[in-house]
């Protein structure tokens, strides 16, 4: 799929561009794979990493200036839309500035993707931008329809545009785990409310939905990874299990447990044995049985949160990820 490809990948010094690009390396054969993002320190941090490989490159930019993201786009053949305003209390405190990345950053990719006849570009979003209480999902849910509906302004023979969507990724900076590491010798951890679930994915998950979105995709599907899910004081127990639990509340724009597919969306997601798909409801692509293939339309009133999930890790199987990514973990 990516062999002989130039792929772009914008925010691409965070968490996922970490990962995506050694797996993708080592998977496919690119011509080449761009890093565009704002940070000139992370992207001098990881050009270490692939000093002696050529077909990494790196280009400073923001999504929020569509002048230098036509200029990046020249000659890209596939686009992954990682760059986000991403924390939710920086998100609360400066809307105006997360607004002018999720939204306004996503529009230029659109149009710019477009423009240079970009194959395809896949979005990431997030459990937030299921029935948001925040204004980072907000600008995601956003986000996520702009990208669905950028399909009927591309054609039918242009760009094709889909989303995937998941949680916290494991081990990544500013989620639980490194979080309750780096506290754990003060011998107290807080936890929002005893009751509170997260899912639990890791990074090369998130990786490998990205390559399926790309080689499924009809054009305005949003994919969410099957994952387990675990309750909170549970992760707390396995990472400092000397440790008290301090119960502090629920903070503003946090919810008990992720969601990732609504009620409202059950009239058109479908089933795989992997994953689940959204389909837009706009153009009656929902009935689209390109798009569908062998998918089974999941009951109405459906919802996929971490707390009403079928599929939960075990102590062991949390003690087994840590024990294998420790050096990674809170690191990229």
């Amino acid at each position: 799929m990516f062999d002989g490809k130039s792929i772009l990948v914008t925010g691409g010094t965070g968490s996922f561009g970490h990962a995506f690009v050694p797996m993708t390396l080592a998977k496919y054969n690119p011509r080449r794979i761009i890093i565009f993002s704002r940070d000139e320190m992370k992207q001098w941090e990881m050009a270490k990493l692939f000093e002696n490989d050529s077909r990494v490159r790196f280009f400073i930019g923001d999504v929020r200036d569509k002048d230098r993201l036509y200029r990046a786009l020249d000659g890209v053949d596939y686009v992954v839309h990682a760059a986000a305003t991403k924390i939710v209390p920086t998100a609360e405190y400066n809307p105006f500035e997360c607004v002018k990345t999720n939204v306004n950053g996503a529009m230029n990719v659109i149009d710019a993707c477009i423009d240079h006849n970009v194959g395809g570009c896949v979005a990431l979003s997030t459990d937030k931008a299921s029935s948001p209480v925040n204004l980072y999902g907000a600008t995601k849910l956003a986000s996520d329809k702009l990208f669905v509906a950028g399909n009927s302004y591309s054609g039918e023979h242009g760009t094709c545009f889909s989303v995937v969507r998941y949680g916290n990724v494991m081990g990544s900076r500013g989620s639980v785990i490194p979080f309750f590491t780096s506290i754990r010798e003060k011998g107290i951890l807080p936890i929002t409310d005893e009751r509170m679930t997260r899912f639990m994915i890791s990074l090369d998950e998130a990786v490998k939905l990205v390559w399926h979105a790309f080689e499924d995709m009809i054009g305005g599907e949003i994919y969410v990874k099957k994952i387990p899910s675990m309750k909170v004081t549970d992760l707390a127990r396995v990472i400092a299990p000397e440790a008290k639990i301090e119960f502090v509340g629920i903070r503003p724009g946090e919810k008990l447990h992720e969601q990732m597919i609504g009620s409202e969306d059950s009239y058109h997601t479908y089933e795989y044995p992997e994953h689940f798909k959204i389909l837009p409801a706009i153009n009656g692509w929902d009935h689209c049985p390109e798009r569908i293939k062998d998918g089974k339309l999941v009951a109405e009133g459906f919802t996929y949160s971490s707390d009403n999930n079928s599929e939960w890790m075990t102590d062991d199987e949390l003690q087994a990820w840590i024990d294998v990514n420790q050096e990674k973990i809170g690191k990229i």
